[in-house]
């Protein structure tokens, strides 16, 4: 076997490691706000709201601009190219705003998923060129850790070895680029929710899938420490006709975790794949609540379930701004509490509200 030379030095390592656990501290999620310009068109046309880089522009600036109350609930955004040099109405870089809230600022650096040749429609997502120096500008610009999607399906003949290890070296790959900056990479394998598969079939293959991947990033020396998991959480096709209770899904999630992800991972950010603002809030509350052994932080990394009632409120019109971050505070509030496993009550403000 050949010999594994060290490419991080003990100050990266410690640098990468702080991050990290900054992004994941109690309490705390990431408010994934890196849709990319297509993402937006279809958000906002939901709203009939023009898709401009004007409009863009400020609806980020209202969420990156509520009040206090969302800042022990919030530890890190992701950023989108765009919007990582934009500026709010009185001229301050998006970024040092971030920053200055005590959060941590991420940024999407894949560039979509393509087709894999030689499978049945599965994908691989493409970005790697030119990442090595797209990740040391990013930092420059105060970027601290990045995100990239990985795709793939569950059928009855997917998802193919060939995807699975083709993803994984992917996302290998890229967090290894990542670490050489400076950045914590957010590993992202998303195990698409379409489909009649049960609770069973995509915990078989979650657990494959990970398995993969957590070989892949040892095969690429990545620095665990210095790392955070973005995964699905386990749940059953969305046609699927058997329907399962939070706690069914909890237990399979946290055991598909327990079986592939290595207890050195200081965080898991699950994506909300699809779920309904309160699928996903209650979702996690369980997995928060689950009676097995937890050595990882356990919370959100939510787009959608964070923002859709807020992007409702809005409409598009700047005299509903008020109305917009409220919408997203509330949120963003029960993601908090949801996080350390409290159940909703319905004297409690807004905990009832998913």
């Amino acid at each position: 076997m050949a010999h594994a030379f060290p490419f991080l030095s003990t100050e990266q390592k410690k640098e990468l490691s702080d991050i990290a656990q900054r992004i994941v501290a109690a309490g705390k999620g990431i408010l994934a706000a890196d849709e990319s310009t297509g993402s937006m068109a279809k958000r906002f046309q939901s709203i009939n709201a023009e898709n401009t880089e004007e409009n863009r522009r400020f609806y980020r600036q209202l969420l990156f601009t509520a009040d206090d109350r969302v800042t022990p609930c919030i530890g890190g955004v992701i950023f989108f190219h765009e919007t990582l040099y934009q500026k709010t109405d009185d001229g301050k870089l998006f970024p040092q705003l971030i920053k200055e809230r005590g959060m941590v600022v991420g940024i999407k650096v894949d560039k979509g998923v393509v087709p894999l040749a030689g499978t049945n429609g599965e994908t691989t997502t493409q970005g790697l060129d030119g990442l090595y120096e797209r990740c040391a500008q990013y930092k420059k610009d105060g970027a601290d850790f990045a995100k990239w999607r990985c795709v793939l399906k569950i059928t009855s003949t997917t998802p193919s070895q060939l995807a699975i290890m083709e993803n994984a070296n992917v996302l290998a790959r890229y967090a290894s680029i990542c670490q050489m900056h400076g950045i914590v990479p957010i590993v992202e394998p998303e195990i698409l929710p379409d489909g009649d598969h049960d609770l069973q079939r995509c915990q078989y293959v979650t657990e494959k899938v990970l398995a993969a991947v957590y070989k892949a990033l040892s095969d690429h020396h990545v620095y665990l420490e210095g790392t955070l998991l973005k995964p699905n959480m386990v749940t059953a096709g969305h046609s699927c006709p058997k329907k399962y209770s939070p706690q069914e899904v909890a237990m399979a999630t946290v055991t598909a975790l327990r079986r592939t992800v290595p207890p050195a991972v200081p965080g898991v950010t699950f994506l909300s794949g699809g779920q309904s603002e309160e699928e996903a809030s209650i979702n996690l509350s369980a997995i928060n609540q689950c009676p097995l052994h937890r050595p990882w932080a356990l919370t959100f990394s939510y787009g959608r379930a964070l923002q859709a009632s807020a992007l409702k409120a809005w409409g598009g019109k700047k005299e509903n701004a008020k109305a917009c971050q409220e919408e997203y505070v509330k949120r963003a509030m029960v993601r908090r509490r949801r996080r350390r496993g409290q159940r909703c009550t319905r004297n409690c403000g807004w905990d009832h509200i998913s």
